[in-house]
């Protein structure tokens, strides 16, 4: 019988083979004589051992080989299987050399306390996995070091992330109708002074599309000022809805549209309805048989594109005064153009919008900058007569020096800051002077949309101004006065 342990037949007998015993790791003979174990003779080529692998020990003693495994090369770490939680006892620093035999079991233990402080990171930034989201979770619920810890990451992310609306850019639609109408020019263009209302009605009509029955009946207060104090009155969502289209009428019924308060003054048995803003909203209110719904948007709606469709068809026509925004729209208690009172209304329904996206708590930013300079623009320019009706109603104390019509007098500086900003010069004796930078003795500094909200009647007097300089008495006046421009 072959001895099992002798070299293959075709092997010479110089050559020598290093083999270690299946059992016991020692040399054993080579057939010549000399143990197969020992080292070769000085100068002869010894054959390099088959692929195995022998360890060392620092003592000098040889480990048994291990033929390494045909899926994890040398210095490849072992892979965990799925869904098994590495451990400390698995981390490449304890095997930097020789990864664990696959023949070792995997660790199936839960993960550790450093394990899952180490994955707050990722849990912080939602980039775990469910199953660790989980642990971690419930980790966090047992150890309160942990617990506080990722309550910091967490908020640090927020800073790294901040949360951002869903809503479009408020300009996105100007800047887009712009771009549109510079490449093809309209055949019946819509007035510089009417797109402010075009947009601000398109953009709470937007708001209002995603409205179900229950945010139409959402409380509102709406906000303004009578002489000195404010005030308030309470409705609905679909009740601000009815007011800005019972105001809107004014306008229509200029421009010889029908007037939605006149068929509802009519069926309630009267022939003329009231003429200031106020008083038609109440008559409006009145007249209605239940609250409001959302059955009210329709109407609204088709108002608004009335109006704009009317003005831009007009503005053909720049010898009538609806063409060239001069046609007077009467508001009971004063008269404004119809430029201006496109202007005022487009005020208003953002106003008034802001006031329902407050109510049913979603974001809502203030017009495009070139729209936001026309309202602050019409504010200035109705001060100085707001500021004369206060005198007029001895609110307000005697102008200190008059003038002739036109001639430059006693001026207040306001400077608007940010989108929509500018300079103005408000004469302080008479509405028919003329605002001089030679003649400012006070200046009043605030931001373009805290100044709307001022003439809103959304912030008081106090609260409004960011910088004052100059005659106190002066700035006291003016900015009671723009809070009188407010109404309901």
């Amino acid at each position: 019988m072959n001895d099992p342990e002798r070299p293959a037949p075709h092997a010479g007998p110089g050559d020598r083979h290093r083999a270690h015993d299946d059992q016991d790791g020692t040399a054993v003979d080579g057939g010549d004589g000399s143990p197969r174990g020992g080292s070769a003779a000085p100068g002869a080529d010894a054959p390099r051992p088959l692929d195995t692998d022998t360890d060392t020990d620092t003592d000098g003693r040889t480990s048994a080989p291990h033929t390494p495994s045909p899926r994890a090369g040398a210095g490849t770490p072992a892979a965990h299987p799925p869904g098994a939680w590495p451990t400390e006892q698995d981390t490449p620093e304890r095997h930097p050399a020789h990864p664990a035999s696959p023949e070792a079991p995997a660790s199936s233990g839960p993960p550790t306390h450093g394990v899952l402080k180490s994955l707050l990171g990722a849990w912080a930034l939602s980039a775990c996995s469910p199953e660790e989201t989980a642990t971690v979770e419930r980790h966090l619920g047992e150890c309160g070091l942990c617990a506080v810890e990722a309550l910091r990451l967490r908020d640090a992310v927020r800073l790294l992330h901040p949360a951002e609306t869903l809503d479009l850019d408020p300009g996105l639609r100007t800047r887009v109708l712009d771009s549109c109408l510079g490449r093809r020019p309209p055949r019946i263009p819509v007035p510089e002074w009417a797109t402010p209302y075009d947009a601000e009605t398109a953009r709470l009509d937007a708001l209002l599309q995603d409205f179900g029955d229950a945010e139409w009946q959402t409380p509102v207060r709406l906000r303004w000022y009578e002489g000195s104090r404010p005030s308030s009155r309470g409705t609905t969502v679909a009740g601000v809805i009815a007011h800005l289209m019972t105001v809107d009428g004014l306008v229509a019924g200029a421009l010889g549209l029908p007037d939605p308060l006149h068929a509802r003054v009519r069926t309630a048995g009267s022939a003329d309805g009231p003429v200031g803003p106020a008083a038609r909203t109440e008559a409006y209110w009145a007249a209605l048989l239940d609250p409001p719904t959302r059955e009210v948007r329709t109407p609204w709606r088709d108002q608004s594109h009335a109006l704009v469709r009317t003005v831009a068809f007009a503005a053909g026509d720049a010898a009538h005064a609806a063409g060239s925004g001069l046609l007077p729209v009467s508001y009971g208690d004063f008269t404004l153009p119809l430029r201006d009172a496109m202007v005022d209304r487009a005020f208003e329904c953002w106003v008034h919008a802001t006031d329902i996206a407050e109510a049913v708590d979603y974001p809502y930013g203030p017009p495009a900058p070139r729209h936001l300079t026309r309202l602050i623009e019409l504010g200035a320019r109705l001060l100085p007569t707001a500021l004369a009706a206060r005198r007029r109603a001895g609110l307000a104390s005697p102008p200190q020096r008059l003038g002739e019509v036109g001639a430059p007098g006693r001026s207040l500086r306001l400077e608007i800051e940010g989108a929509g900003g500018g300079d103005w010069y408000i004469p302080l004796d008479s509405p028919a002077a003329l605002g001089s930078a030679d003649h400012e003795v006070a200046h009043i500094a605030l931001d373009g949309t805290e100044f709307c909200r001022l003439a809103a009647g959304h912030v008081s007097p106090e609260e409004a101004a960011a910088g004052q300089k100059g005659d106190k008495e002066a700035i006291r006046e003016v900015l009671a006065a723009a809070a009188a421009l407010s109404r309901l």
